[in-house]
Formats: structure tokens, C-alpha cells, sequence
């Protein structure tokens, strides 16, 4: 069926057939590779800098912070727990009292 048919069969524009189509085979295509950050290189910067926050990393990788946030999740990586070894919390603070 062409694009004059179905538009009449369904009474649509065929250009809005045109769009539809379009839009299906753009969805269903991928040219780029879908992270552009690396697991490997994303584990050797939280090895080396575990303490740091995703802006941080999102600076040294080149990236922006959602896409940390999306890739250390892709990796099972969570926020830290232990509030004794953040640098939000001051000295005072941390400190556990027995």
C-alpha cells in the first residue's frame, strides 16, 4: 500500500504516514555507540577517587553528571552509606560517639 493509499484508507495526510514511518526506523537504528563512558576507565576513577561527587567526575570524564549517575548505576556502584568518610559532613560530625 502507498502513502496516497493509506491515506485515503485511513484518512490521514500522507504526510503524517510519511512522519510515522520516519519516526519507527529512526527509533530502530543506532549509528553511535550507546555510553560513551567507558566501565573500565568510570571504575579506575572511583578506585582512585572514591570519595568524589558525580560533578566532579563528570568533569574529569567529560561528561554530564546524569550520565555518571546512569553509568555507575549500569555498574552497581551506590552512594556511600558511611557518613564518616564524606566530604559534605565536617570532622565534628562524623566522629561516632562511643
Amino acid at each position: 500500500m502507498t502513502f496516497a493509499e493509506a491515506a485515503i484508507f485511513y484518512n490521514l495526510s500522507p504526510t503524517t504516514i510519511q512522519n510515522w514511518k520516519r519516526l519507527v526506523h529512526s527509533r530502530t537504528t543506532r549509528q553511535t555507540k550507546p555510553y560513551k563512558i567507558l566501565d573500565d576507565v568510570l571504575l579506575n576513577d572511583v578506585k582512585e577517587h572514591p570519595d568524589d561527587y558525580q560533578d566532579e567526575r563528570a568533569r574529569r570524564l567529560n561528561c554530564s553528571k546524569t550520565g555518571i549517575y546512569h553509568a555507575l548505576k549500569r555498574l552497581g556502584i551506590s552512594q556511600k552509606k558511611d557518613l564518616g568518610t564524606s566530604k559534605s559532613v565536617s570532622d565534628k560530625k562524623s566522629e561516632v560517639s562511643e
